[in-house]
């Protein structure tokens, strides 16, 4: 446990510091090689790639239409039920942020338009490991369908066996996902950003990943004529703010929902009452025995953090300071503290909102900036899958209302062609009307 007031400017900013990543020069080189081979060997280099980091030898990169046939009957009832509840309910958040195109008469005769229309090829990782991630396929997947995204491409790395999971497989299914690849990691994403035999490449790539997908989707995206990406979206963290009426129970579990994540996931606890933390702490130790990834746990504990400080309005502060990609608020009257959460990418209120709800099937969207990003970046969201552009129309009145002030304007800036392309038409035009 860390007094927040205690420690001085350099220590406060070291304890909300993340787990180290890798070193930054190596990893950017290695990702930098990985892209360069796709470059130049297509196929050749994801299934040369997928052998070596997933230890599968594939004929073919693309899943057999067949492995996508009679999904629903082959899972038990139970996933297929909670797999649909938490498509319907991600579909009808989402649906309903459909943003609404704008039409303003600016100046009499001058008309802008603002549309918005949905990307044509959108690219959707899915990260490999240990779990099969059905949720963040329909994240991604729910999004592009309700945008009306024409090409859905999905790609995820295969076990051994060179197969994906059946959830995985009738979630796509259910999102209209008709192009699924079996190659994860940098190489994917290089794939989905250069196009090879198989893959032709996309407009824009989401998706969480590791440290090497994160470097190969920023890296990608400055490629002349690239893809856009989503987000930097890194390991997963939680920060909890808990007052002394906050339950230890639920707070704990809280932060170990985050921890089994993975080994670099991070949890912070920032609480006023210091009997509170003790008993969290207490419990946390306690339920990392009854779980099935209690050494991932135990590993990403390693980099928990537990802040005393001597308010509420102190741990509001902390918070905003980290910008937490997961924010829990179990304190008395929590939704009133909204107003001064002002970095987060998705927040939970009251002691009955778990961070397991956004992670499955309460409807918002789990890909979230980490890392700190929340204070620049939003949550995904539909507007992600769709670019908006502007329209304008001016009859000859409208552009004779603001026409010496373009003109004026052009003057100013020395731009005589400017200038001449409203001149030459006012002139046509007091001519002719």
């Amino acid at each position: 446990m860390q007094k927040w007031s205690l420690l001085n400017q350099q220590q406060q900013q070291s304890l909300l510091s993340r787990p180290a990543m890798a070193d930054s020069a190596t990893l950017s080189q290695i990702v930098a090689d990985i892209i360069s081979q796709v470059s130049s060997q297509g196929d050749q280099a994801l299934l040369a790639l997928t052998e070596r980091f997933d230890g599968a030898k594939l004929s073919q990169l693309r899943i057999a239409d067949s492995a996508m046939q009679n999904l629903a009957a082959q899972l038990s009832p139970k996933v297929k039920s909670a797999i649909e509840v938490a498509y319907a309910n991600i579909k009808a958040f989402h649906q309903a942020q459909y943003p609404q195109d704008v039409t303003v008469e600016t100046s009499p005769g001058v008309v802008c338009e603002l549309k918005h229309a949905p990307l044509s090829s959108v690219g959707l990782y899915i990260p490999g490991g240990s779990a099969p991630l059905p949720s963040t396929v329909l994240m991604l997947g729910v999004s592009a369908q309700v945008a009306g995204c024409a090409r859905k491409v999905l790609c995820t790395p295969p076990n051994k066996d060179g197969e994906i999971a059946l959830e995985i497989r009738y979630a796509a299914e259910l999102c209209g996902i008709d192009e699924i690849y079996l190659v994860g990691g940098a190489q994917a994403i290089a794939a989905l950003a250069l196009g090879t035999e198989s893959i032709a490449k996309v407009d824009k790539i989401f998706g969480p990943g590791n440290s090497f997908v994160t470097e190969a989707k920023q890296q990608v995206s400055r490629i002349p004529a690239g893809p856009a990406i989503d987000m930097p979206a890194g390991p997963s963290e939680v920060l909890v703010i808990a007052d002394s009426q906050a339950n230890p129970v639920f707070v704990a579990s809280d932060l170990l929902s985050q921890a089994e994540h993975g080994a670099d996931s991070q949890a912070v606890l920032v609480s006023d009452s210091a009997t509170l933390i003790d008993a969290v702490k207490a419990q946390v130790t306690k339920q990392l025995t009854t779980l099935s990834r209690q050494n991932i746990a135990e590993q990403a504990v390693q980099h928990s953090r537990y802040i005393l400080t001597d308010s509420l309005e102190q741990a509001f502060a902390v918070s905003n300071a980290y910008a937490p990609e997961h924010l829990i608020v179990q304190i008395e009257n929590a939704r009133a503290a909204l107003p001064k959460l002002t970095n987060a990418g998705s927040i939970f209120v009251g002691k009955w909102s778990p961070e397991s709800a956004g992670d499955y099937a309460s409807g918002t969207n789990h890909v979230l900036p980490t890392y700190g990003y929340a204070r620049n970046y939003s949550s995904l969201g539909l507007a992600d899958f769709m670019r908006r552009y502007t329209v304008q129309e001016l009859s000859y009145q409208g552009l004779k209302n603001i026409g010496n002030a373009i003109m004026d304007l052009a003057d100013a800036e020395g731009l005589d062609a400017h200038r001449q392309a409203v001149a030459l038409r006012l002139q046509d035009g007091d001519a002719t009307q």
